[in-house]
C-alpha cells in the first residue's frame, strides 16, 4: 500500500513536471518566436536580399539570430557601397510611458549600431534615432502588432 502511494505521487510529480516543462518552451507560430516578429509583410529592403529591418523581444535590445543575419547582410551590403550613410530608427511597442521607450528605441538602434560596427561599418556612417512608440508600423493593439513595432530599422541617409 504504501509502495502505490509512492508511485503515485511520483507518477503525479511527473506529470506536473512535463506540464510545466510545456509551458515554458518558447512557442513558435506562423508570425512571432516567443514574442519575436518573424514574419515579412511590414519589411522593406535596402537592397535586394537586403533586409531594412530587425526586431526584438519585449522590453529587450538584444540581438536574435535572425536580427544578426540580416545586419550581417546589411554590413556586406554596407561596405561594398562605402559611399552610403545609414540611420538607425529605434522603435517600441505602444506600452510603457514616452520616456521609457524613446530611451528603450535608442538602445535598440545602438545594438544594431554595435554589431554593424563589429563587421567593420564606420561609427561615422550611422547616425542613430528613437521614435520610442511615436512611428508604429501596426496601429493595432494585440500581440502581433506590439511585436512588429519591436524593431530598429535602416534608413539610407543618402
Amino acid at each position: 500500500m504504501n509502495l502505490s502511494k509512492i508511485l503515485k505521487n511520483g507518477f503525479l510529480i511527473l506529470v506536473a513536471g512535463f506540464a510545466l516543462t510545456a509551458c515554458a518552451v518558447q512557442k513558435k507560430t506562423g508570425l512571432t518566436q516567443g514574442d519575436v516578429y518573424t514574419g515579412t509583410d511590414s519589411v522593406e529592403y535596402l537592397a535586394s536580399g537586403v533586409k531594412d529591418r530587425v526586431f526584438f523581444a519585449t522590453n529587450e535590445t538584444v540581438l536574435t539570430t535572425a536580427a544578426r543575419e540580416t545586419l550581417r547582410k546589411q554590413a556586406a551590403w554596407l561596405r561594398k557601397n562605402s559611399k552610403i550613410t545609414i540611420v538607425l530608427e529605434g522603435h517600441a511597442d505602444e506600452r510603457g510611458t514616452r520616456e521609457y521607450n524613446l530611451a528603450l528605441g535608442e538602445r535598440r538602434a545602438n545594438s544594431a549600431k554595435d554589431y554593424l560596427m563589429t563587421y567593420g561599418i564606420s561609427t561615422d556612417r550611422i547616425s542613430v534615432i528613437s521614435y520610442g512608440k511615436e512611428r508604429p508600423v501596426d496601429s493595432g493593439s494585440t500581440p502581433l502588432s506590439w511585436s512588429k513595432n519591436r524593431r530598429s530599422v535602416s534608413v539610407k541617409a543618402n
